[in-house]
């Protein structure tokens, strides 16, 4: 337990980094740290202040995040859990009733944490949704696996223990790495046996422009993957040639789901599936039409977030 002589200079350290509000704030979260007894972090509290003056996330200090009625572990490099998709996860939630006698399937592109399917298996009564997460990352994969044991949601794959049964009437959350971008990615979904066909489909894909990348805070450039998060992968530094089609507006993935979701026999989204991805500020109206253009999807919604920005477009065909 930390002395009342650590906790001052604690504040006073962290005041000096972050402002005396943000500090009072965080420092409560590091106390509340300290005295869980099943901790995930070894540090003391001087540790956790030394890196967090350095700048390093405090959810990655903390090992945690909530996210809904998660708790969810957080590990560099993967993305940290926003409050702006918890908020839209939680309202899909409510948007999308899958019952016993039809369930439905689960594809969550770009899926980081797991936070969102994670999310959705938690919420929605048990044996009515088989989710599946994908992602480039070989630790967002490994971490979304972690979140789903932490959070009690079994792999489909996974056999009966002696503690637990498993049954048709669990939710299961599988996770594979891959790259949505290749030709071959809708193959390479068939060759791990996964059925390329899903009634809901969600995505937080990489959207910051790269101007606005440049511009991110160091304790986010310095510490989250930058696969995570810059929207145009490809596109050359300002001195080369640009792209031709969005002049580095950080739409590229929502092309490459537009192209997954486009044709309704053999695209990843059933005919009466529903899609649901995150935006960046501003980019809303622009999303909406390439899922409308080059995925097919004419029936589209904005959602905004707490913040009045439009967040979320949900798009289908019928």
């Amino acid at each position: 337990m930390a002395t009342t002589l650590l906790r001052k200079q604690a504040l006073s350290q962290l005041s000096r980094a972050l402002g005396s509000e943000q500090a009072t704030v965080e420092l409560k979260w590091m106390l509340r740290s300290l005295e869980q007894p099943d901790r995930l972090v070894a540090d003391s509290l001087s540790a956790m202040v030394a890196r967090r003056v350095s700048g390093e996330p405090l959810q990655y200090i903390l090992g945690t995040q909530p996210f809904g009625p998660l708790d969810l572990l957080t590990r560099p490099p993967v993305l940290i859990p926003r409050p702006e998709t918890e908020d839209w996860a939680i309202r899909l939630a409510e948007f999308v009733k899958p019952t016993m006698r039809a369930p439905i399937q689960l594809l969550d592109l770009c899926t980081g944490s797991g936070c969102i399917p994670l999310l959705l298996c938690k919420t929605w009564p048990a044996g009515t949704v088989r989710a599946r997460g994908i992602d480039i990352s070989a630790e967002a994969i490994a971490l979304a696996k972690d979140n789903a044991a932490r959070c009690g949601i079994p792999s489909s794959s996974s056999k009966p223990t002696a503690s637990h049964e498993l049954t048709a009437a669990h939710n299961t959350f599988d996770a594979l790495q891959a790259d949505i971008r290749l030709p071959g990615f809708l193959a390479s979904l068939k060759s791990s046996g996964i059925r390329p066909r899903f009634d809901v489909i969600t995505s937080n894909p990489p959207y910051i422009p790269r101007d606005q990348y440049e511009q991110l805070p160091t304790s986010v450039k310095d510490y989250e993957d930058i696969r995570a998060l810059l929207g145009d992968p490809d596109l050359l530094p300002p001195q080369g040639k640009k792209s031709l089609s969005d002049s580095g507006r950080g739409l590229t993935f929502y092309h490459d789901i537009a192209k997954l979701v486009a044709h309704e026999q053999e695209g990843l989204l059933t005919t009466k599936g529903i899609l649901a991805v995150e935006v960046g500020e501003g980019q809303a109206k622009d999303v909406a039409a390439i899922l409308k253009t080059e995925g097919g999807l004419q029936y589209t919604s904005i959602w905004t977030d707490p913040w009045n920005i439009e967040r979320v477009v949900v798009a289908s065909r019928k």
